[in-house]
C-alpha cells in the first residue's frame, strides 16, 4: 500500500476525520480526552488512531506517563497538491466566471 493509499484510507472514515478535526482545534490530546468526545470504546478509538498514525496524519509524543496525539497536516497537503490543485485550477476559474455570468443575467 502506498503512502497516498494509507492517507486516503484514513480520511475515508468519518470518525477518523472527526479525530483530526479535534486535533486541529486543540493539538496534543490524550487518548482519554479524544475518547470522551466519541461514543465508542477506548479500543475503538485506539484502532482509529492507529490507522491515522500509519498514514502519518497523527504523531504521538510521550509526556511523562501520558501519550499525546498531534495532527500532522503534511500528508493532506501533499495529497492536495498532487490530486486536487492540478485538477481544480482551471475548472474553479471557469465555474467562478460562469457563476458571475449567471448572476448578472438574473432579473
Amino acid at each position: 500500500m502506498t503512502e497516498d493509499d494509507r492517507v486516503f484510507k484514513a480520511l475515508a472514515d468519518p470518525t477518523r476525520r472527526f479525530l483530526l478535526d479535534l486535533l486541529f482545534i486543540r493539538d496534543g490530546r490524550t487518548l482519554t480526552e479524544l475518547e470522551s468526545e466519541l461514543d465508542m470504546t477506548r479500543f475503538g478509538v485506539m484502532k482509529h488512531l492507529r490507522t491515522l498514525e500509519e498514514a502519518n496524519l497523527v504523531v504521538t509524543k510521550k509526556s511523562g506517563r501520558e501519550k499525546l496525539h498531534y495532527l500532522n497536516p503534511v500528508p493532506i497537503r501533499l495529497l492536495h497538491d498532487r490530486w486536487i490543485d492540478k485538477f481544480t485550477e482551471e475548472n474553479a476559474a471557469a465555474l467562478t466566471e460562469l457563476k458571475r455570468e449567471l448572476e448578472r443575467e438574473e432579473p
